[in-house]
């Protein structure tokens, strides 16, 4: 039977097998890697009174995770300026509705003290967000981090917002290394990764992953991977470093062109660390001199040390001659009629403005694409009777504005739902620059907006993001300041949020 069967499947009926035929177990041991359930029964039942059942945040990829297909391959969809839809055009893995279900049901028992987050380096980040409203997941995740970029950040933000140590998190990828890997960085973090090339697709993955925390948590090994055969792996790399040792070091030089520098810390036989401007706190930015904290990873690759997870430090400066503002990106040429003060509602299917009060204020970044709707807006603003020169310098920004940049504060109104029916009414099409069946079914008003006094260089980000910009770009009245000198939503440290 075997010698007829499918060469995967019988590999897969013979590792299920192994434990009865043998009284072993059931794990495949490559002679590269380190298999923790080969400890005695004994043993094993002895210590799993003192180990953490579960971990206290469980993190999911989405992309060949979560989901099929990965979204960069709908282009048809991307072409045609729709969204894809749930259970037609993209579809959970079986097991996953399977692990899903669990979860839900047991959210108040086995699973009262853990966590549940998204972590994906997606570019269809508002596609992501409203198939996970379509899939009537948002209320199954405590934290949603999607955007492009590199997975340890994702995670730093996941540690920072909600106070849970990378050792006590687990981590579901089907990419385990290169360029788009994400369970070797993160697992360098010091967060066990589980490695599911093909997704979701049996819950075993999931059962055998908690079983393989509930021992690694009794070391907690930084670099520790659950391989696709169920087999553990640890990075002959990663107990050079400690994930969770923290450094300080000043930054001794920068080319700002290929966007790297050194930072130069510990006695004087140290060598100055490498640091790339992606491992910076998103939209940060820094200068030589600047004090920072950060930790050590290596590239499994090259071999190659480098400071990742950086903090900016402390510096003795007046805290008051900046602000933190949370920023959104459009693309031209919407950046520019929401800047002019032409389009007074922004659309999204997403739920990007949903978290935020009316009256909050954030910086218009524009991003560095031309949205390719056609030119159909430039039919909506003539059912106006709006003319080819009002709507050119409607389209345009002013000198010194371009894209890259932050280019202008607004505050936001009401966020609401609505119909195609409304979305298609003439008077809110011209508010929105797009016909009806473009727009986005949740809208957002624009109470006010003003250009900065000059346009400020920010790093775009998916969603909604921080920056940190010079107090004197912002237009008079927008920050207001209390008798000491603070500002009304930060007292003492300058930030505005």
């Amino acid at each position: 039977l075997l010698e007829t069967m499918n060469p995967f499947f019988r590999v897969r009926l013979a590792f299920l097998l192994a434990p009865l035929l043998c009284g072993g177990s059931a794990f495949m041991t490559p002679t590269a890697t380190k298999n923790f359930s080969s400890i005695g029964a004994k043993s094993t039942s002895t210590a799993s009174s003192s180990l953490h059942s579960l971990p206290s945040l469980v993190v999911f990829d989405l992309d060949n995770t979560l989901w099929t297909p990965e979204l960069y391959q709908l282009r048809k969809i991307a072409r045609s300026n729709q969204y894809p839809v749930a259970h037609k055009d993209v579809k959970l893995f079986p097991a996953m509705k399977e692990i899903i279900q669990q979860i839900k049901n047991d959210r108040e028992g086995r699973f009262a003290n853990t966590k549940f987050a998204v972590a994906s380096r997606t570019q269809s980040v508002e596609w992501a967000h409203d198939l996970l409203e379509q899939f009537e997941l948002k209320e199954l995740f405590d934290y949603i981090e999607i955007f492009p970029g590199d997975k340890k950040r994702h995670f730093s933000n996941l540690k920072s917002v909600s106070g849970i140590d990378y050792k006590d998190m687990i981590f579901f990828d089907d990419a385990r290394y290169g360029r788009y890997g994400n369970c070797e960085p993160v697992s360098n973090l010091g967060v066990l990764s589980v490695h599911c090339p093909n997704g979701m697709y049996e819950e075993t993955i999931w059962t055998n992953a908690l079983n393989h925390y509930k021992e690694w948590s009794a070391h907690k090994t930084p670099g520790t991977i659950v391989e696709w055969d169920n087999s553990i792996t640890t990075l002959n790399k990663a107990a050079d470093h400690d994930p969770n040792e923290r450094h300080k070091g000043e930054v001794k030089r920068i080319n700002r062109e290929k966007r790297y520098g050194f930072i130069q810390y510990g006695g004087r036989g140290t060598k100055d660390m490498f640091f790339h401007f992606s491992a910076l706190p998103h939209g940060e930015e820094v200068e030589e001199g600047d004090e920072l904290s950060f930790a050590v990873s290596t590239d499994s690759r090259t071999g190659k040390d480098a400071a990742a997870n950086i903090e900016i430090s402390n510096k003795d400066v007046d805290e008051s001659n900046y602000v933190n503002m949370r920023v959104f990106s459009m693309n031209l040429p919407f950046a520019a009629l929401l800047s002019n003060g032409y389009k007074t509602l922004e659309t999204r299917n997403g739920t990007m403005f949903t978290p935020y009060n009316e009256g909050t204020k954030m910086l218009l970044h524009v991003g560095q694409r031309t949205y390719p709707d056609g030119n159909r807006h430039i039919d909506v603003m003539k059912s106006g009777g709006l003319e080819d020169n009002d709507i050119k310098s409607l389209k345009s920004l002013p000198p010194g504005f371009t894209k890259g940049m932050a280019v202008a504060i607004v505050e936001l109104g009401k966020t609401y739902e609505t119909t195609l029916e409304q979305r298609c009414d003439p008077d809110f099409q011209r508010a929105v620059a797009a016909f009806g069946q473009d727009s986005g079914m949740r809208a957002t008003e624009i109470k006010r907006v003003e250009y900065l006094k000059r346009g400020v260089k920010v790093s775009g980000g998916g969603g909604v993001f921080k920056a940190k910009i010079d107090r004197d770009a912002i237009p008079d009245g927008w920050v207001v300041d209390d008798d000491d000198g603070s500002s009304t939503t930060a007292k003492k440290k300058g930030v505005y949020y």
